[in-house]
């Protein structure tokens, strides 16, 4: 083909044809009226990694991937065709571009724990705790050292133990509760045999009332136990209608189910205290918006889906899975 015709008018006309398709897609699937109920509010931030339900504040709690933490109140007398309005609440100056991810919150000590990472350099990661009522900095942990790793989600257990996991090395810090850096938990099961599924490792973690970490590894979408009570003994939990492949936040519906979001989103089930499970119902939820992580309010479970739509405010979308 002569370099003349691929700047005719007709060539032209075609590609922006090729590039109107998708755009038509989204605004056809933004206009669709959601099965579910959905919490959408707006934003200056194109990307909302992680969202929380924080109960005794009435709000939804958000990580920045532009770095920071916001909420979203919802009044008393929800009006689901006005969006919430997100408000900043957690900005570290110091810590340049990082992003932040995974969060949880720490009921028993009133406060929010987040993960901070370097996406592109794999270079620095931390966990930061904030008071829920001041958000005064309680401490800011620096995790990485020399091997490039990647801070995603972060779990609490009784004592105020944070686990935060690696996504790229496959590993899990330990940071005591007043922010001492404790151990490093690795183990063999955490690496996959097959390489590409190193990519992205382990990714959202829980902790357990009972005393064990329950944690997903996203490539290859295998689910760990690990318990805490056993030396931190880590086994794979083997499960039927798995593996849960793309597998991202996780949240506990219940003792005895799981919600694992991800681009399809699943309800796992056990009654052998997490040696075996099954999945027992799916979600897709707005696939075009990338679900990432998951939330319990009120009893029903709603998963964040990361990206806004809308300029120059962006509109997110919290929505609801009916598992």
């Amino acid at each position: 083909m002569a370099l003349s015709s691929l700047f005719s008018p007709r060539f032209l006309a075609f590609i922006l044809l090729l590039s109107a398709i998708p755009v038509a897609i989204i605004v056809s699937l933004e206009r669709a009226q959601p099965a579910t109920n959905v919490y959408h509010y707006h934003s200056k931030g194109w990307l909302r990694e992680c969202s929380k339900w924080d109960a005794d504040n009435n709000r939804f709690i958000v990580s920045f991937i532009e770095g920071g933490l916001g909420v979203v109140p919802v009044p008393e007398k929800e009006d689901s065709k006005v969006p919430l309005e997100e408000v900043t609440v957690v900005k570290e100056l110091n810590l340049g571009r990082n992003s932040s991810f995974g969060l949880t919150i720490d009921r028993t000590r009133n406060r929010v724990l987040v993960v901070y990472a370097d996406v592109l350099g794999h270079r620095f990661g931390a966990v930061g705790a904030y008071d829920l009522s001041t958000w005064n900095r309680i401490f800011l942990t620096q995790l990485a050292d020399d091997e490039k790793s990647f801070a995603n989600d972060v779990a609490v257990d009784a004592k105020g133990n944070a686990y935060v996991t690696d996504v790229k090395a496959s590993k899990i810090w330990k940071v005591g509760v007043d922010g001492e850096l404790l151990s490093i938990i690795r183990n063999p099961l955490f690496i996959p045999k097959e390489w590409y599924k190193s990519f992205i490792g382990l990714n959202g973690i829980i902790y357990h009332p009972d005393g064990f970490l329950i944690v997903v590894q996203t490539l290859s979408g295998t689910l760990f136990k690990i318990d805490l009570t056993k030396g931190e003994e880590v086994k794979v939990i083997k499960v039927a209608g798995g593996p849960l492949l793309m597998g991202d936040g996780l949240e506990l519906l219940s003792p005895t189910k799981l919600v694992v979001s991800g681009f399809v989103s699943r309800l796992v089930e056990s009654s052998d205290g997490w040696n075996s499970a099954s999945v027992v119902a799916k979600f897709s939820g707005i696939r075009h918006r990338i679900a990432t992580t998951t939330t319990i309010k009120d009893g029903k479970v709603y998963i964040n889906h990361a990206a806004g739509m809308g300029y120059p405010r962006k509109k997110h979308a919290i929505v609801e899975a009916p598992f």
